[in-house]
């Protein structure tokens, strides 16, 4: 059995500004009408960031906008949420952080199945010119592609 893939949010500057290593699955801990609010697609990662405390893993500024229809059971849209990973993910994590120069962001937020997901990815920060280079590479890519469709009219 399939179960299908709902892009929700997704973090393109994370790619852009890190290399990632490694990245992992993981549930979230939701609250009151933030269900809601993530299947309508309100929600955003752009400076979200990802820590590990006490053996548990929080993300830091997740933005799910509030649920119009909600009143009183809306929350913060801010707060910090808790991810759900086994704990031997978590000590693997733990491990590699303490690594100088590693770092962990999340990557997408989807639905899969009936359940949303936090893909969290292990980075290392990129450099200016490594930055430069991948911009030259997709100029490069783009220039192949229109110069493909310009010979094949």
């Amino acid at each position: 059995m399939k179960t299908e893939k709902r892009l929700i949010a997704n973090n393109k500057k994370a790619r852009h500004d890190f290399f990632i290593e490694e990245s992992f699955e993981a549930g979230i801990e939701l609250r009151g009408t933030e269900v809601k609010s993530l299947r309508m697609g309100k929600c955003s990662i752009k400076e979200a960031f990802v820590r590990v405390d006490n053996g548990e893993v929080f993300v830091y500024g997740m933005h799910i906008s509030p649920y119009e229809k909600g009143n009183i059971f809306n929350k913060d849209p801010l707060r910090v949420r808790k991810l759900l990973l086994h704990r031997y993910e978590i000590r693997k994590i733990a491990g590699k952080i303490k690594l100088k120069g590693y770092t962990l962001i999340p990557l997408t937020v989807y639905l899969k199945g009936s359940l949303i997901k936090v893909e969290i990815g292990l980075a290392v920060g990129k450099k200016l010119y490594d930055k430069r280079q991948d911009i030259a590479k997709k100029d490069q890519k783009r220039a192949a592609e229109r110069d493909f469709k310009v010979k094949n009219l």
